[in-house]
């Protein structure tokens, strides 16, 4: 890498690592249980799916705060994985995003894992002078005050590469 790589640096490539790492974990977790093809970024949606049944893409990417474009590439994905289906809603226009019997097999065991990580996310937080969750509404206080896009574009104003 050269000085001229701004990429060289990320002040929160740490978080996203960090977080790679404990997925990788969970993920070992359901290796070990012979739940094969699941990503931990397809639990929530598995057991918003099984709480609540049957829902369209639009609503479940409302359900779980995403946007109907992500939450459209993701039931691809799990589709392809073999964890949902599509099936025809009540009207011959509208498909509905449902478990396979294979998710079904696999959710109590998926739904256990959410509780048991939320707990030793508790307990991290606990042993840490500052916990994550502190850090995420003190960022959001901040941008509250002045949003992300103001402050990129102010420094953005200051750069001649931008103009």
């Amino acid at each position: 890498m050269t000085d001229d790589d701004p990429t060289s640096e990320s002040l929160w490539r740490p978080l996203r690592t960090l977080q790679a790492s404990m997925d990788a974990d969970i993920a070992r977790l359901y290796s070990e249980k012979q739940i094969d093809g699941l990503k931990p970024s397809f639990v929530m949606e598995l057991l918003r799916l099984n709480a609540l049944g049957p829902m369209t893409i639009t609503e479940l990417a409302e359900s779980v705060g995403r946007t109907h474009s992500a939450l459209s590439q993701k039931v691809a994905a799990m589709r392809e994985a073999g964890w949902v289906q599509t099936v025809t809603g009540e009207d011959a226009r509208s498909k509905k995003v449902t478990l396979t019997d294979h998710a079904r097999a696999v959710v109590g065991r998926l739904a256990s894992e959410w509780r048991a990580t939320e707990a030793a996310l508790a307990d991290i937080e606990a042993e840490i002078p500052y916990p994550l969750t502190q850090v995420v509404t003190d960022i959001e206080q901040a941008l509250s005050r002045k949003s992300f896009h103001d402050r990129i574009a102010e420094k953005l104003a200051q750069d001649p590469a931008w103009q």
